[in-house]
């Protein structure tokens, strides 16, 4: 078993954290099955801490994992359709679907294609992912991507690499061999140095680089609630495997997953929406619990949260696993201290250092 540290971690290439391994689980088309849901929740009871984290990929991972127990739970993940057995093609599962798909529409067609196909794709940098996202509108543009299938204003459907605001129209049934051929560019034109298309200083080809635009994005769906059931919300992206289990009332026959850290109960039983406190604040894992960190996150989050105007994102290290995009307020720990950007990611060059938590309190009124 090859441990990596300081990646981001798949089933079979699991990271070392400070409460055991990390191991991702990536739903295939955002959806786990109601046997699948239980199985998870037991194995994750089983071979780590019963911790599930439920990521901004629309994720799961499996925290705690023992390392003399981790082949039992690839196993155990792979009996359960969770996990390809081959690790070339589990690392190719980089796909974010809408959850909101119904069989047989183009979300569930092009994912279903593309899940079929993922052995024709060149190996690609391990965050370079997918985003089919073709429902009546775009709800995943600020969800992290490379290769986006999307809806147009006018309803069709446009392929784009991210970063660039156009893209190019294309039939429904060409979607997946378009994805493909733009992967294949991307490493031919020696994307790999890059590691994201969007970084990726190469001109796009002549025919991926058209004047289509995608429509203007909708809202999450969990800040709308859904018709597939009712949707539950996961505070920073944390619940035990048992809470997990009980989402599951006796007509539920599984779970949606968002990027939204918002789990949808389908076919669950009516329940009041479920928004805990800390749900709209990003906040890594933090210390003790990641080897990278030197602070603590999300206790500091939860008391700073009501003082920030617009989104704050409280990071254990300048890797901002918890939101690679820019957030209003990014307090990011270096050396037991924070420092602290505005309308930045967790990397940014800071306006203030070296702070610690009573001081940034103070500093935004909240001590």
């Amino acid at each position: 078993m090859s441990v990596v540290r300081g990646w981001c971690p798949t089933a079979h290439r699991p990271m070392e954290a400070g409460d055991g391994l990390i191991v991702r689980v990536r739903p295939r088309l955002a959806r786990v099955t109601r046997a699948q849901v239980l199985g998870l929740c037991a194995a994750a009871a089983s071979y780590g801490n019963g911790h599930i984290d439920v990521t901004n990929r629309a994720n799961f991972q499996i925290r705690g994992v023992r390392e003399s127990q981790w082949p039992a739970l690839i196993e155990r993940l792979c009996a359960l359709e969770l996990v390809d057995p081959d690790p070339a093609l589990e690392a190719r599962h980089a796909v974010l679907v809408a959850p909101d798909w119904r069989a047989g529409d183009d979300t569930h067609r092009i994912a279903s294609e593309l899940a079929l196909r993922l052995a024709e794709f060149p190996e690609l940098p391990g965050k370079f992912g997918f985003a089919i996202d073709t429902g009546a509108v775009p709800v995943l543009q600020d969800d992290p991507a490379d290769i986006r299938i999307e809806r147009d204003a006018a309803g069709g459907v446009i392929l784009r690499a991210d970063g660039r605001a156009h893209g190019v129209s294309i039939p429904v049934d060409d979607a997946v061999s378009a994805l493909l051929a733009l992967a294949e560019w991307f490493v031919a034109s020696g994307g790999r140095a890059a590691g994201r298309i969007a970084r990726h200083a190469a001109a796009l080809p002549a025919w991926a680089d058209q004047d289509a635009l995608p429509a203007p994005a909708g809202p999450p769906l969990g800040d709308t609630g859904s018709t597939l059931g009712p949707v539950h919300g996961v505070a920073f992206g944390r619940i035990e495997a048992d809470a997990l289990a009980a989402l599951l009332t006796p007509s539920a026959t599984g779970l949606r997953v968002t990027p939204w850290r918002r789990l949808i109960v389908e076919g669950g039983a009516p329940s009041p929406r479920s928004e805990p406190p800390g749900l709209d604040v990003d906040a890594c894992v933090g210390a003790p619990s990641c080897p990278q960190a030197t602070v603590e996150t999300r206790t500091l989050a939860c008391r700073l949260a009501p003082h920030v105007e617009g989104r704050l994102h409280v990071s254990g290290c300048a890797k901002g696993c918890a939101r690679a995009r820019p957030a209003d307020v990014v307090l990011t720990g270096r050396d037991s201290l924070f420092d602290v950007a505005f309308d930045a990611r967790a990397d940014a060059v800071p306006e203030l250092v070296g702070l610690d938590a009573a001081h940034i309190l103070a500093h935004f009124g909240a001590s």
